[in-house]
């Protein structure tokens, strides 16, 4: 039980950052390219409880954690609401709304890294901001390849802007 406590107490800020962020990304390109949906339904914020699935972020994750020993976790936040008809270029700028939320995870990798970097060189020996800034790499780095995965969503819009990069359309 010591073991599990540690290991939520480890992974929490990271995760909830690496949500969080990944699906305010999401939003606020989605304003950013004319689409204010997300932003009237109050989804562009850093507050963790409005990006929370009941479902996805909470018993899912937990059925399988219990269900696997711990050896298998998944789980997924409530989507941002992006109407793509409101953005100013439909076609291309949901391809930069899809992306915003695994770039901020890449980029959210990297501070951990240079986090863990800075923790080390300056001679830190405590174990657990050094393993919260190794569970930040590896949340944020799997968040990134997951959500790069060709999903069938995600395969439409790759595929279509493929086609606009050759010039099909």
């Amino acid at each position: 039980m010591e073991n599990i406590i540690q290991t939520v107490l480890i992974y929490a800020l990271p995760v909830l950052f690496a949500i969080t962020v990944h699906e305010a990304a999401h939003g606020y390109a989605a304003r950013h390219f004319g689409d204010n949906t997300a932003y009237m339904l109050g989804r562009i914020t850093l507050n963790p409880i409005k990006h929370i699935d009941p479902m996805g972020t909470i018993a899912m994750p937990l059925l399988l954690y219990f269900a696997t020993s711990g050896a298998f976790l998944f789980g997924y936040a409530k989507p941002v609401p992006v109407n793509f008809g409101n953005l100013h270029h439909p076609k291309r700028d949901m391809v930069w709304v899809a992306l915003a939320g695994p770039a901020v995870n890449l980029l959210q990798a990297l501070v951990w890294g240079v986090l863990f970097y800075l923790l080390v060189g300056s001679g830190l020996t405590e174990r657990f901001f050094i393993e919260m800034c190794k569970a930040g790499m590896m949340v944020n780095v799997v968040m990134f390849a997951f959500n790069l995965f060709p999903v069938p969503p995600l395969t439409v819009v790759v595929f279509w802007w493929a086609s606009c990069l050759s010039g099909l359309q």
